[in-house]
């Protein structure tokens, strides 16, 4: 039991310098709004909305975006630096940090909430009254990209709000970085990065620069709160190698997926000569320094087996570098880039970021590669992290079946092409390429993800706390075996997320509004990435889970999802309205004049794809089956030469009985 009166706070040394930091950065952001005036209108030929929204809008959105950080962050602490019970509850050393989420979340939400109103209003150049007043203000509200953004923030912070209020569990807090995450990057996209040429990649980065900002504002604050105070003496010196090493790697890609973003929609003339290059500058600066500071933070943090005083005061210096970066992030974020206000926009600028003057070909397809910087620069991490692994087995003397590392690299590589060639660059203006990319993404890859076994290898690479802070081989295994994975893992349940998520998607108007944006076709990666994984895994795979189904089960639950693919691709085939019709009919293309046809074809393509995966998982399958029985038959004979036999034993026995009454 936590005792809540002893973790309650003593954290006077830390919370006025970020007060402080945060009460510097509100002040700067004023007198930028009040500078400015209406120049930044100006500049995009929106109106004045009048200077309290003007104002509001950049410091609602520093403030707002603080209080998400610090949320977000402070679940992140808990996540990796907790020492849970035997039921899975967090102790003391975190719960500080719990009760910042507690705190902040609410006004998280409560301060998105209030910026979908000052957004909207800020983006359509009028008053907040005279939105409020509107009578078509919904309308309003759901036209500005940004407005939405905040709606989905709100959301999220409402869910982590509620959960964090009514639980304690450490899988709770792990879980709760899914909705945090999404929210972290709901406003980035809605912004400049995904607007104008080039927006596939400044989308991409943008995800990964807003994931990285968030870490290391939120991470820093929580420490500088919690790890002199709560974390027991044994464990101050790992949790700070932990926290410095989380720090280093997110300053790292903070800093090159920054400079990115900054070559992208800043041209080099402009970066110090308009405000939103001094923004920018402002924040690259913020972000080399933070990273010195924490660079700095594990080298002491290695060198000593106690946390040095120093290590704190990087830390807390740390604050003070995050808070100049977010400031500085809502200034360019009230402001429109250089790059897009140079640029005389297409529907290609608008719909794609690039130009498709010819149809697709095989050369085309191949060749035409557009890297895409958080799925495939992912994929490519994780085939280096699992290579990483297998050279750790060997290392120790321990084999890994190279059929696993081969299914997983194929896998990765797979996952490379479909999301960064010439398939990703059609795909996005194609309803036909777009599905196999689908089919790809939800058939394809997760069977050679899930036969490479990655958990396994994981559970074997990775060392055993053994009394130490639980690590990433605990937090592995927590997850696996925990709730949340065994309903998703359950075989109805799989299935229906597999057959829903597909005519959810498709058979409604929502395909429409992802297909407008890059970030949506991200999203439909990353959901049909996952559904597919979890569905296989229940069939064929390998790693540690949930009780499966035995083996004519699992053929029954491959058998049964077949006819849903095969009525989808028919339906897709038959029906006469177009899927995604208002994208693929603003978006123009010149040389495809008949969209029905392409989805015509798009539907043969989801009809007649889905038998090769289904060949290949059935195969796997038999060869599981075959090998289990083997196993078992080895296992049985080993029993048979060790140990008697009862029951043959005294067959034979009657047999002699039976001899000797004839004779």
């Amino acid at each position: 039991m936590i005792d809540t009166a002893a973790a309650r706070p003593r954290i006077a040394t830390s919370a006025p310098m970020a007060w402080a930091g945060i009460g510097v950065g509100v002040v700067a952001l004023v007198v930028y709004a009040l500078v400015s005036g209406t120049t930044r209108f100006r500049e995009t030929g929106d109106s004045f909305p009048g200077w309290f929204t003007a104002i509001a809008a950049p410091v609602g959105f520093f403030v707002v975006a603080m209080a998400a950080a610090v949320s977000i962050g402070a679940l992140v602490y808990v996540t990796i630096c907790a020492r849970p019970d035997a039921d899975r509850m967090i102790g003391v050393e975190t719960f500080r940090a719990h009760r910042i989420v507690e705190r902040v979340a609410p006004l998280w939400f409560v301060g998105a909430a209030v910026m979908v109103v000052i957004t909207a209003a800020d983006r359509s150049g009028v008053s907040i009254g005279t939105l409020v007043s509107t009578s078509g203000a919904w309308s309003i509200i759901t036209t500005s990209e940004q407005a939405v953004g905040w709606i989905v923030s709100a959301c999220c912070a409402l869910a982590i709000a509620v959960a964090t209020r009514i639980s304690l569990s450490w899988t709770t807090h792990a879980l709760l970085l899914i909705p945090g995450f999404i929210a972290a990057v709901a406003l980035p996209v809605a912004g400049n990065a995904g607007q104008g040429p080039d927006h596939d990649y400044t989308t991409t980065a943008v995800i990964v620069f807003a994931t990285a900002v968030t870490v290391l504002t939120g991470v820093r604050v929580a420490a500088s709160l919690t790890l002199d105070r709560d974390t027991p003496e044994p464990d101050r010196a790992p949790t700070g190698r932990r926290l410095g090493w989380t720090l280093a790697i997110a300053d790292v890609i903070t800093v090159i997926y920054g400079l990115i973003l900054i070559g992208f929609l800043v041209p080099l003339g402009q970066l110090a000569a308009s405000a939103y290059g001094w923004w920018a500058l402002i924040a690259g600066a913020a972000a080399i320094v933070g990273l010195a500071l924490d660079l700095r933070l594990l080298i002491l943090a290695r060198r000593c087996d106690d946390l040095p005083v120093g290590a704190m005061t990087m830390l807390r210096g740390g604050v003070l570098a995050a808070t100049v970066l977010q400031v500085a992030l809502a200034g360019t974020a009230t402001r429109t880039a250089p790059a897009l206000l140079e640029h005389e926009f297409t529907a290609w600028d608008v719909f794609l970021g690039y130009e498709l003057p010819d149809p697709p070909s095989v050369a085309r397809l191949a060749f035409l590669w557009r890297l895409d910087l958080f799925l495939g620069v992912g994929a490519i991490v994780l085939a280096v992290l699992y290579l990483i692994g297998v050279r750790q087995l060997r290392r120790r003397g321990i084999e890994w079946p190279w059929g696993r590392t081969l299914s997983w690299v194929l896998g990765c590589v797979s996952l490379v092409v479909v999301t960064s060639s010439g398939v990703r660059t059609y795909g996005m203006a194609m309803f036909s390429v777009h599905m196999a990319e689908h089919m790809a993404l939800n058939m394809f890859i997760p069977v050679l993800l899930v036969l490479g076994a990655p958990v396994t290898l994981a559970l074997r690479a990775l060392p055993t706390a053994r009394g130490g802070l639980p690590g990433p081989r605990e937090w592995i295994v927590w997850l696996v075996h925990s709730r949340f994975t065994q309903i998703l893992t359950n075989p109805i349940v799989a299935l229906l997320i597999f057959v829903i998520s597909l005519y959810g998607v498709y058979f409604t108007s929502l395909f429409d509004t992802l297909a407008r944006y890059h970030w949506g076709h991200d999203l439909m990666s990353v959901h049909f990435l996952i559904t597919g994984y979890l569905f296989y895994w229940i069939i064929i795979g390998i790693d540690p889970g949930p009780k499966r189904l035995p083996f004519l089960g699992r053929l029954g639950l491959l058998f049964a999802i077949m006819p849903f693919h095969a009525f989808f691709g028919i339906a897709t085939m038959t029906m006469d309205t177009l899927i995604g019709g208002t994208f693929y009919t603003y978006l123009g293309l010149p040389w495809l004049a008949d969209l029905f046809r392409d989805q015509f074809v798009g539907g043969a393509i989801a009809w007649g794809a889905s038998e090769v995966p289904a060949l290949l998982v059935v195969i796997a399958l038999v060869h599981q089956w075959a090998t289990q029985d083997r196993r078992i038959a080895k296992r049985r004979d080993r029993h048979a030469d060790t140990y008697d036999d009862d029951e043959l034993t005294a067959y034979n026995r009657m047999l002699t009985e039976l001899s000797r009454n004839r004779q």
